[in-house]
C-alpha cells in the first residue's frame, strides 16, 4: 500500500458546512467531527511514520466566491502541500433558499479563478471533490437540475487542472441503493456519521491510502 501523500506533508481541507462540522474558530488545529477529522485520524492511524498534518478552514454557507475571498490568510498564507476542495452545494442551494442563484457559467469561472489563484504562487497537489446530494424529498429532486451541471463542471476542471477528483455525488448515489438516502445524508446535503465516514473512505483511496 503506497499513498500518493508525501512525508511531513500539511493537508488542507478547504470547503463549507460540509468540511467546517463544527469546527472551532478559537483552536486553528481543530478538525470539526466530519469527514476531516475521519481521514485525518485513519491516515494518521495507518501511516503515522508520515508525519503529516492536516488543517480544516472550511466554512458553513460558503460559496466559490467566498473561498476566493479568503484565499490569502485560509490558503496562501498556509502553505499546504495538498488542497483538498468541496465546493457547490451552497452555490446550488442559494437559488432554492434565498432566491440567489448561481449559474453554472458563473459556478466554473469562479472556480477556475479559485484554481488559478491556487497555482499562481504555490503548487500543492489538488484535490476536488464533487459537490453532491441525495433528494430526501420531492422538492429537493427539482434540485438535480442545478446541481448536476455543477457536478460536471467539477469533473471537467479535475481533467483541465490535471488534479484528482473524489466521485462523491455517484459514489452517495450507489451507497443509496444499500440504505436509505436519509441514512447517508439527514436533510440530503449535510453528513451522518455514516456519510463523513463515506467521505472518508472515498477520498483514502484517491490518495492510495487505503
Amino acid at each position: 500500500m503506497t499513498t500518493l501523500i508525501q512525508d511531513n506533508a500539511l493537508v488542507l481541507f478547504q470547503g463549507d458546512s460540509i468540511t467546517d462540522s463544527g469546527r472551532s474558530r478559537q483552536d486553528t488545529n481543530h478538525l470539526g467531527d466530519g469527514y476531516a477529522l475521519i481521514t485525518a485520524g485513519w491516515f494518521s492511524a495507518l501511516y503515522p511514520q508520515k508525519k503529516v498534518s492536516f488543517l480544516n478552514r472550511g466554512i458553513s454557507g460558503n460559496r466559490v466566491p467566498d473561498l476566493i475571498g479568503r484565499w490569502q490568510q485560509d490558503y496562501l498564507d498556509l502553505k499546504p502541500t495538498w488542497l483538498s476542495i468541496l465546493i457547490g452545494v451552497n452555490d446550488m442551494w442559494r437559488r432554492y433558499d434565498s432566491n440567489d442563484p448561481t449559474t453554472t457559467g458563473e459556478y466554473e469561472s469562479n472556480y477556475r479563478r479559485l484554481l488559478d489563484l491556487t497555482r499562481e504562487r504555490l503548487t500543492p497537489q489538488i484535490i476536488l471533490c464533487e459537490p453532491f446530494l441525495l433528494p430526501i424529498n420531492e422538492q429537493q429532486k427539482s434540485w438535480r437540475e442545478d446541481l448536476d451541471p455543477k457536478i460536471e463542471v467539477v469533473q471537467r476542471l479535475a481533467r483541465d487542472y490535471k488534479t484528482l477528483l473524489v466521485p462523491l455525488d455517484s459514489i452517495f448515489a450507489e451507497a443509496s441503493q444499500q440504505r436509505e438516502a436519509s441514512y447517508w445524508l439527514p436533510d440530503g446535503v449535510h453528513t451522518s456519521p455514516a456519510g463523513a465516514a463515506l467521505i472518508a473512505q472515498s477520498w483514502l483511496k484517491t490518495v492510495g491510502a487505503l
